[in-house]
Parts: C-alpha cells; sequence; structure tokens
C-alpha cells in the first residue's frame, strides 16, 4: 500500500476540491492518504510519503500562490531527487504557463513528476472531476 500526502493551497476552493478527488482516487485504488493544506504541512510529512500531490491554483501572472506554498516548494525543492510528485491547481485565465512552469521546475530538481500536472479552469465538475479521481489512482499506481 503506498502512501500519498497531498499537500495544498487553495483560496476559493477549487482546488481544495480538486485535492479531495484526487484523494478519492488515491484511496479507490487502495493507498493511505493523508492530506493538508500548507500550512499545517512538515518537511516530514513530505519526507514520509512514498508519493506527492502539491497542489496551487494559478495567482497573479500565472505562479504558484506565493506567501504559502511557494516558501513550502523553495523548503522541499533539495529533497525531490527520485520522489514521484503529481502537481495540480485550478485556474481562471492564462494559458496554464505557471503549471508547465512548475512541472519544469521540479523535473529540474530530479522529480518523477506525473504526466504534465493536471489543471482544471474553475471548479471540477462532471468530466473534470473524473479527471482528478483518475489523476489521484494514477499517482499511487
Amino acid at each position: 500500500m503506498k502512501n500519498l500526502a497531498i499537500i495544498y493551497w487553495s483560496g476559493t476552493g477549487n482546488t481544495e476540491e480538486m485535492a479531495k478527488l484526487i484523494e478519492q482516487g488515491a484511496i479507490n485504488a487502495g493507498a493511505k492518504v493523508n492530506i493538508l493544506t500548507v500550512d499545517k504541512a512538515t518537511i516530514e510529512d513530505f519526507k514520509n510519503a512514498d508519493v506527492v500531490a502539491l497542489g496551487s491554483p494559478s495567482m497573479g501572472v500565472e505562479v504558484i500562490e506565493e506567501s504559502e506554498m511557494e516558501p513550502f516548494v523553495e523548503s522541499i525543492e533539495s529533497l525531490v531527487s527520485g520522489k514521484k510528485l503529481g502537481l495540480f491547481g485550478s485556474y481562471g485565465w492564462g494559458t496554464g504557463e505557471w503549471m508547465e512552469n512548475w512541472v519544469e521546475r521540479m523535473n529540474n530538481c530530479g522529480a518523477d513528476v506525473l504526466d504534465d500536472g493536471l489543471i482544471i479552469n474553475g471548479m471540477p465538475e462532471g468530466a473534470d472531476s473524473d479527471l482528478c479521481i483518475n489523476y489521484g489512482k494514477n499517482l499511487v499506481k
């Protein structure tokens, strides 16, 4: 059984809903899941997980959330080498450049990032909910 930590920041609830759906998919696939907002997460939560999913919405000029998520990501950059990571988040504008940059950044640090991350425009519903659930399943395969 894989141990998945889902660590996220959400402003409007969209990324939080994605986290819950990813959790559902991982549990359905038989994983043990620890889901935390980034302000409650520790380096130990990251280290103790077999797989980690990090979630942040797109902010400002297509960047991850800057006051809580960015400092956490900076604190784990030296620890991601060889770690399977999922990156996810919601957006309301733009092209997804923030996720492309985040995936590239984590890959450059040696992480094994699943796919090209997962982005959803707004609140995940219908087929978008299914994408999140399947992302959770694939993370713990």
